[in-house]
């Protein structure tokens, strides 16, 4: 059986939570996307019992700080398990060709000759491409572009051990292009920048983002089963599981999830 382990929920302007990431894991494994935006994941993956370890596949989805920063202490920190001898196999770092010179350059700008040399050796710089599918954990998982109006931005679909679909569509409201990958699945992830509301205040269709009612829309005519909101504000974290399910329940009548930061959701 699948997790979901949701390492951090919030966009590039919060502060009291972490920046959106997360992983499936599948038999003590990890499948990660994004690492947040600095080693604030450091903390994050020690607090859920998470061994470094266990990640041998982590998706890149775009260049901004947000979702990026993280991967060169990923890679500093698993470097140095390789180097000592704590780590089995190789670390392959998935994203678009576009995007991995930028992952590379800021390793070799940041971390050390001795950890820069597994690069391309225990460290496996991995480009993909629309519509292109690779077994990663066993699960059949599909890369797409979202085709974003701003930095280049890949998605992807999982077929899960039972057959179940999960969706990570990016930090963009779904563009119809997108819906062949998207439709019928039983887990969307889907952000949802703040609540229907307080769209005059956050100004999210300026950042080309959604609310949770416009995710929640997205959810119910792709007919999915489940939908996950984050990529949040956090003005009132105390109460935004409540108030972002109650803005979601006016359109979409599957399951709601508003996870907070380390919330492990069991995937079937």
């Amino acid at each position: 059986m699948e997790q979901l382990y949701v390492f951090g929920t919030g966009h590039a302007a919060v502060t009291r939570c972490y920046n959106t990431c997360f992983a499936i894991e599948k038999n003590g494994e990890f499948f990660m996307t994004d690492a947040g935006g600095g080693n604030g994941i450091l903390r994050v993956l020690q607090d859920m019992d998470v061994n470094m370890a266990h990640i041998h596949h982590i998706f890149v989805t775009h260049s901004h700080t947000d979702h990026i920063l993280g991967i060169v202490w990923m890679v500093r920190f698993i470097g140095t398990k390789i180097l000592n001898g704590s780590y089995e196999g190789k670390l392959h770092l998935y994203s678009h060709k576009d995007l991995l010179p930028a992952i590379e350059t800021l390793c070799r700008l940041t971390l050390q000759e001795k950890l820069c040399r597994l690069i391309g050796d225990r460290i496996v710089l991995i480009p993909v491409s629309d519509g292109e599918q690779r077994q990663i954990l066993g699960m059949d998982v599909t890369f797409f572009d979202i085709h974003s109006t701003k930095a280049k931005q890949f998605g992807f679909t999982a077929i899960l051990s039972d057959g179940q679909k999960l969706t990570c569509c990016g930090d963009e409201p779904l563009n119809t292009l997108c819906a062949p990958y998207v439709e019928n699945s039983t887990w969307l992830l889907h952000e949802a920048f703040c609540l229907y509301e307080d769209r005059d205040r956050f100004k999210p269709y300026e950042k080309h983002h959604s609310t949770a009612r416009d995710a929640a829309e997205t959810a119910r005519d792709m007919n999915a089963e489940n939908i996950v909101l984050w990529h949040t504000e956090d003005t009132d974290l105390e109460h935004r599981r409540e108030r972002y399910t109650a803005d979601a329940e006016a359109l979409f009548h599957g399951g709601i999830f508003v996870p907070r930061d380390g919330d492990i959701i069991p995937l079937s």
